[in-house]
């Protein structure tokens, strides 16, 4: 295949040897691509493959320029419930794509679809939680064949802003309200800090335990307290702190660190990813979404993030801040001869999307609180 800016070749690896080995050039890609999130970096597909992956099923399709890598999609074959093409990355992943150098981005895009459509004889390709705007609308723009563009999960942004600038876009009363909030952090003397790059892989431990205590006895997420997941975010975020794709911000109370919280960093957006905290703040009134949406802000503000996101997930807590509602989208692609596997899958997403509103109706109902959040285990 050739281009306007040279040939290109194309490679469906399924090596996980040279997977590994793809680091420098894939952190290239990941800054040429300025649709890339932080869920897109080496550090975190790499670490997920390592710990969530199955051997075989790794499809990687890479494309490159004169040995440059100018387009990469990081996918993996699944059986169930259908067979298909998906991203790594998994239900702990919230933002998934594909990277595509900005300079080479409308021949790269029509490489990986050539090589899709390829591999779509047999198989879906089923990308779940494409942000809008992402590298992966380019393939579906191009893509020759049956395709659907669904609804997926709900994410709340705010701007990344000074805490003045977040409060002042609020109703009184609720400024107010969260200002008494913030005044009542201070009474107790709550300090943040982000910590040491050293310090990483221990923060992230405590953040576990932190957040296995603040959920007990209410619904935590089982893929949280695995050995597995611990392993994958220490692995991934300890790199990615040292780019400054992360940081790891802990909060002290009287000398005891009493929560911890994990943000991903990109150029579009700063995400808070998960939090722990101990039960001694709430049992003091303290507020913690508060705590969390303050410390953002005073570390984003001087710099040139756009956005603050909540990630997936519509909880109430986060309404308070009149937040901007971002809808991730499903798109899915087929041939004509896979066609009825989209079919299946779309009427699949359909009743999904019935019954979440039945029991959200009869959870409403019944005043439940619900359990901890979106996030579960592979996804596969």
């Amino acid at each position: 295949m050739s281009a306007s800016g040279g040939p290109l070749s194309v490679e469906l690896c399924t090596d996980e040897r040279v997977f590994a080995g793809l680091a420098e050039e894939w952190t290239r890609l990941h800054g040429a691509c300025p649709a890339a999130t932080p869920f897109q970096s080496y550090a975190w597909v790499h670490s997920w493959w390592l710990s969530y992956g199955t051997p075989g099923r790794l499809r990687l399709v890479l494309v490159r320029r004169r040995g440059t890598l100018v387009a990469a999609a990081p996918l993996m074959r699944v059986h169930h419930p259908l067979p298909a093409l998906v991203p790594i990355g998994g239900a702990i992943t919230d933002f998934c794509d594909v990277l595509l150098d900005e300079e080479a981005a409308v021949e790269g895009a029509v490489a990986l679809a050539d090589v899709l459509h390829d591999e779509a004889r047999g198989a879906l390709i089923d990308f779940r939680e494409v942000r809008p705007g992402a590298a992966v609308e380019r393939i579906y723009h191009c893509w020759r064949g049956p395709r659907r563009r669904l609804r997926d999960s709900e994410c709340l942004e705010l701007p990344a802003a000074p805490m003045n600038d977040l409060l002042g876009r609020l109703p009184k009363t609720r400024s107010q309200r969260i200002r008494n909030k913030l005044n009542k952090l201070a009474r107790l003397g709550v300090e943040s800090r982000v910590v040491d790059l050293e310090e990483t892989a221990a923060a992230l431990r405590r953040m576990l335990e932190l957040h296995q205590l603040q959920w007990q006895d209410r619904g935590v997420t089982p893929e949280h307290l695995r050995p597995r997941f611990l392993d994958h975010l220490v692995r991934s975020t300890v790199p990615m702190a040292r780019s400054g794709e992360a940081l790891v911000r802990e909060y002290r109370l009287q000398d005891e660190v009493v929560a911890v919280d994990l943000t991903l960093l990109s150029r579009q957006l700063a995400g808070v990813y998960l939090y722990g905290v101990h039960p001694t703040l709430r049992e003091r009134k303290a507020d913690v979404a508060t705590m969390v949406v303050r410390a953002s802000a005073e570390y984003l503000a001087p710099r040139e993030h756009r956005v603050l996101s909540l990630l997936r997930g519509n909880e109430p807590y986060k309404y308070r801040w009149h937040p901007e509602s971002v809808v991730n989208q499903r798109l899915l692609l087929a041939r004509r001869r896979t066609a009825p596997l989209l079919a299946a899958a779309a009427g699949e997403a359909a009743a999904r999307g019935r019954a979440k509103v039945i029991l959200r109706s009869r959870a409403g109902s019944k005043g439940g609180a619900g359990n901890e959040n979106h996030r579960g285990a592979d996804g596969t």
